[in-house]
């Protein structure tokens, strides 16, 4: 199990996880947590025993975004991962959820901020828990910059057009609340709780056959741009073959029997 001073990687059960480290910078993006960010990834899709992905911040925050100078090389902090970087100039967005995307269901935990590259990376995410005090946000256009992360792209997919150009036109903060109310974020509990309720959910994705669990996320984004005609004959070349799996055979079994199915994922 990978990792490093930034980013750390644990298992609960089925659940890998992955937990942005630097809290004393709110999580800001360093050299080192993106390394172990897309490490992280890698790993989720490489083993099989990985069900679920949840994807947190230490200390209260979730991320506050890039730290421009860790990233620009002032000092020396991450210097050994930068030959990793300069290996693949793609690797930060691919850490960063615009380039990568799991196999395996992604649930974001947020508390504390959620701003920039924060809120950038939550739209790479497939679920999504706040506590109360969160705060989220697309401040870019304030300090003169862009939101280079998927946002201009991804927003307005995902929430309506009229919210994500508020939210990427004034740059101003929303609570979770707000969050929740145009669709950004699915559940809101009291501060402290976001990383229980995400694993509470992942528990239950877990429970699920891995096979099946992974078509219908693999359908979903697939078919997300195309006509309908188009989207139905992909998702029958996407789910058809799931009814053949001995994971499919087993779930009638459990039914038939009345007790929980066993997943060998196959």
């Amino acid at each position: 199990m990978g990792g490093t001073e930034h980013l750390t990687v644990r298992r609960e059960g089925a659940t890998l996880v992955l937990t942005l480290n630097r809290p004393e910078a709110k999580n800001a993006l360093s050299p080192a947590m993106l390394v172990g960010l897309y490490d992280g990834w890698l790993e989720a899709d490489a083993d099989d025993t990985i069900r679920s992905i949840v994807f947190t911040g230490a200390g209260g925050s979730f991320c506050a975004g890039m730290d421009l100078k860790a990233l620009a090389g002032k000092g020396m902090e991450g210097e050994r991962y930068r030959d990793r970087l300069k290996a693949d100039p793609d690797l930060h967005w691919k850490a960063m959820l615009r380039h990568h995307r799991p196999r395996k269901p992604v649930i974001a935990a947020v508390e504390g901020y959620c701003v920039a590259g924060g809120t950038e990376m939550l739209q790479g995410t497939d679920i999504r828990v706040a506590g109360e005090s969160a705060t989220f946000g697309l401040f870019e256009v304030r300090r003169g910059l862009f939101p280079i992360g998927g946002s201009t792209v991804r927003l307005q997919r995902q929430i309506p057009r009229t919210h994500a150009l508020e939210m990427l036109l004034t740059g101003r903060p929303y609570t979770a609340r707000e969050a929740a109310g145009i669709g950004l974020i699915g559940h809101v509990v009291p501060d402290g709780t976001a990383l229980s309720k995400a694993l509470e959910i992942a528990e239950q994705i877990n429970s699920c056959a891995p096979l099946a669990v992974e078509a219908v996320k693999a359908s979903v984004y697939e078919t997300a741009e195309l006509t309908e005609t188009d989207g139905l004959a992909a998702e029958l070349k996407r789910g058809w073959p799931v009814f053949d799996t001995a994971d499919a055979k087993e779930g009638a079994r459990a039914f038939a029997e009345k007790r929980p199915p066993v997943y060998k994922r196959h």
